[in-house]
C-alpha cells in the first residue's frame, strides 16, 4: 500500500447558497427557495485529497448553529478529518450567495463568519509540525485574526512540507500585502489564467494580459525569480488545460472536453490532485494529467463535493497512471 500523507487544508468552510432549481439535491436553507452546497476552497481541497487516499484534515471554524451542525453531518461520510474543526460561539457558519452567468459562478461572500476567527491552537500547531503538505488561500486571510493564524501555522511546518498557496482573488477580499506575505511562505503557487495579470499587478511586476501558454510560462518564471522559496507555479486555464512551471522545466496540458455542470470546486480538485502526485515524486506530465482529469470530473458534477462512485475513482486513477 502506498504511503499515506498528512495533508492540511486551512481556511474557509462555508455553504454556497443557490436557488433550489439550480440544485434540487442541496440542503434547504431559509425555507424552500434556496439550498446550500457545502464548500470553501480548503475544505474542497481536503475532501479531494482524502478521496485520493491521503489523511486529509480540514482546519476551519464553524458557528454553533444549525448550518454548522449540517456541515459536520455532510462531511461525516466523506474521507476528510473534521475532528480539528473549531466551533465559534459568537459568529455564524460561513455563507456565500452564488448566482450564475451561464455556468460561471459569481459570489457574494458574507461577513463576518466563523472562519474569520481561526484560532492558533496547540492541536493545530502539532498537526502542522508533522504535515507533508498544507494548502491555504487569500480569501480566508481577509480578517487579521485568521491571516495571522494561517501564516503562523504555515511557518510552523517542517522544511520538507509542501506549502501550497492557492490564490483566490475574490474582490474586495485581497491585498498586495497578503499576496506578498503568502508567496514568501509558499513552495507551490496555484492560480488561474485570469488571476495571473492581477497577481503580477498587485506585486508591481510587469504583466501581459494575453493568457496563452508561452505568456503564462514567462509570467510564472518571473514569479519564481522573485520568490526564492517557490519551486513550482501551476496555472489553470479552465477547459483549455493548464501550465506547470518549475525552475528547470515546464509542461502544458490541453485539458479534457467535459459537459460542465458548474465549475465550483474544479480548481480545488486540480490542486488536490497536483499535491497528491507531487508528494509521490511524479513528473510534470503526470501531475498535469491528474489535475486536469480530476478538475474536469468535478466540473462535470454539481457542487464542490459530489458523490464519487468507486468505479469512477478507479477509472480516473488508472487513466492517469496508464
Amino acid at each position: 500500500m502506498k504511503e499515506q500523507h498528512l495533508i492540511l487544508g486551512i481556511g474557509e468552510l462555508l455553504w454556497d447558497v443557490l436557488p433550489k432549481e439550480m440544485c434540487p439535491g442541496g440542503v434547504p436553507v431559509d425555507g424552500s427557495s434556496t439550498v446550500g452546497l457545502l464548500g470553501g476552497a480548503p475544505a474542497n481541497f481536503a475532501v479531494m485529497a482524502g478521496r485520493l487516499g491521503n489523511h486529509a484534515v480540514i482546519l476551519s471554524r464553524i458557528g454553533r448553529d444549525g448550518m454548522g451542525r449540517k456541515a459536520v453531518e455532510q462531511l461525516d461520510p466523506l474521507p476528510a478529518d473534521t475532528s480539528y474543526l473549531q466551533v465559534d460561539p459568537a459568529h455564524p457558519t460561513g455563507r456565500v450567495t452564488v448566482t450564475f452567468k451561464g455556468t460561471q459562478p459569481e459570489y457574494e461572500i458574507h461577513q463576518p463568519a466563523a472562519w474569520d476567527f481561526l484560532d492558533l491552537s496547540g492541536e493545530w500547531v502539532q498537526l502542522a509540525e508533522r504535515a507533508n503538505a498544507i494548502c491555504f488561500g487569500s480569501l480566508a486571510q481577509r480578517s487579521l485574526e485568521s491571516r495571522k493564524t494561517i501564516q503562523t501555522l504555515t511557518a510552523q511546518t517542517s522544511a520538507s512540507c509542501m506549502r501550497v498557496f492557492d490564490v483566490n482573488l475574490r474582490a474586495p477580499f485581497f491585498s498586495s500585502e497578503v499576496v506578498q506575505e503568502s508567496l514568501e511562505l509558499a513552495t507551490v503557487l496555484k492560480l488561474n489564467d485570469a488571476e495571473v495579470p492581477q497577481l503580477l499587478a498587485l506585486l508591481g511586476l510587469p504583466a501581459d494580459q494575453d493568457p496563452v501558454p508561452d505568456t503564462l510560462r514567462l509570467s510564472a518564471e518571473r514569479l519564481l525569480s522573485e520568490f526564492p522559496t517557490l519551486e513550482m507555479v501551476a496555472v489553470t486555464r479552465g477547459s483549455h488545460g493548464s501550465v506547470l512551471v518549475t525552475r528547470d522545466e515546464w509542461h502544458e496540458h490541453p485539458g479534457f472536453p467535459v459537459k460542465v455542470a458548474d465549475t465550483i470546486g474544479a480548481g480545488d480538485a486540480f490542486t488536490a490532485a497536483l499535491t497528491h502526485y507531487l508528494l509521490r515524486g511524479a513528473d510534470l506530465a503526470s501531475m498535469n494529467e491528474a489535475g486536469n482529469r480530476w478538475g474536469g470530473w468535478l466540473a462535470s458534477q454539481p457542487g464542490a463535493m459530489p458523490p464519487l462512485p468507486e468505479s469512477v475513482r478507479v477509472g480516473i486513477a488508472a487513466a492517469i497512471e496508464g
